[in-house]
């Protein structure tokens, strides 16, 4: 009799030991969830459920420089604002990469930062260097290519496109295809680009296009510098910042932008019924192609809405948003793979050959101090 007792007092013991929580058998607890503002990604904040119960607490996002017709920064924000309840305010919508970077810098502890930015590669960088990002990995993280992420989560590329050539068939007799073809004495007082290269990501693309079309490199961005001094000597490039209202009044009848932008203006037009024929090239002799990072504020005032943000922008529905206007997502091979591409939308971009290369994070950084250091002298007068 004693031997059964004492079974059955063994398997009493075994079973209230097998209820206890698994802390007490020595493993791990679970994390307790962290407020937004310290938050690394949804699960460290509690998950995508409290992640968004916070945001919508918050009820705002600060943005900046995203004008709405900016690879769909319209239809984002709409899509953002109806899905979450979360109001998105649009500093300066015309705004440049530097502007955005000098926002985080002057209103960093003022409430009025913005919460997120979307700039380009160099200027990511640079703001992590300076510490104003915090890091945070989206749902998407792993899926995004090793070379177009921070290592550390502080940004991380989101969509991009190829530096083209737009032109006004209108106003413009035969449009030019490469970069050769603007030193043409044809397009005197046409050629623009969009925006100043010290300030605008665009604008700096363009100036690297040009560099790899004569004779340069991505450690060498100067011989981009010289053809601008030489457009301008000789009349064909002027420092006017093209715009869709540059171009309908016919004062940038040839600009240098990304193509997904020059695409969208052709639509644009089109839908309006503008007595504008804008059509898009991609040089062949100067193949440049770069994607737009975005991170979120290390002094975010609405650091749960910044992170519901990036997961949204980083969703397939985020990116297939992009890819309506003819930005390439990051997470488009991806997407090919899980089956959540918009395959219509991708069939509309235009074709390129080969496989695109970029700058390290050290050529981007040297190539933008001889920009900041050269361009005005060289194109001034």
């Amino acid at each position: 009799m004693p031997a059964p007792r004492l079974r059955t007092a063994f398997v009493a013991s075994f079973l209230a030991l097998a209820a206890a929580p698994l802390g007490a058998c020595g493993a791990k607890p679970v994390a307790a969830p962290r407020a937004p503002a310290v938050a690394t990604s949804a699960a460290d904040a509690g998950g995508m459920a409290a992640l968004t119960a916070a945001a919508k607490k918050e009820g705002s996002l600060n943005t900046i420089a995203l004008p709405r017709d900016w690879a769909n920064y319209g239809a984002l924000i709409d899509g953002f604002e109806k899905k979450y309840g979360v109001k998105v305010a649009v500093e300066n919508p015309e705004g440049t990469s530097q502007d955005e970077i000098n926002a985080l810098m002057e209103h960093r502890r003022d409430g009025r930062a913005p919460d997120v930015i979307d700039v380009g590669g160099s200027f990511a960088q640079s703001a992590a260097r300076q510490g104003l990002l915090a890091p945070y990995e989206v749902a998407a993280f792993d899926q995004i290519p090793k070379e177009q992420k921070d290592k550390h989560a502080r940004w991380y590329n989101n969509y991009g496109g190829y530096v083209s050539i737009g032109c006004d068939a209108k106003r413009v007799k035969t449009c030019p295809s490469t970069f050769a073809d603007l030193r043409k004495p044809e397009y005197k007082g046409q050629v623009s680009l969009n925006g100043d290269p010290t300030k605008s990501g665009s604008a700096f693309a363009g100036v690297y296009a040009a560099a790899l079309a004569n004779g340069g490199s991505f450690d060498d961005i100067q011989p981009g510098i010289d053809f601008f001094a030489e457009l301008r000597k000789n009349g064909n490039f002027i420092p006017v910042e093209s715009t869709p209202a540059t171009i309908a009044k016919g004062q940038t009848p040839i600009s240098i932008d990304w193509d997904f932008l020059n695409l969208g203006y052709a639509d644009q037009f089109r839908e309006k019924g503008a007595d504008v024929d804008w059509r898009t090239a991609i040089p062949f002799d100067g193949s440049f192609a770069e994607y737009y990072a975005n991170g979120v504020s290390k002094e975010a005032p609405h650091p749960a809405a910044a992170r519901l943000w990036q997961e949204y922008v980083f969703s397939p529905e985020g990116q297939n948003i992009r890819l309506g206007a003819y930005a390439r997502p990051v997470l488009m091979d991806a997407m090919k793979k899980d089956g959540t591409l918009d395959k219509a939308a991708a069939e509309n971009l235009p074709t390129v050959e080969g496989t695109p290369t970029f700058p390290t994070e050290e050529q981007r950084e040297k190539a933008r101090e001889t920009v900041n250091r050269n361009w005005a002298a060289a194109v001034s007068g």
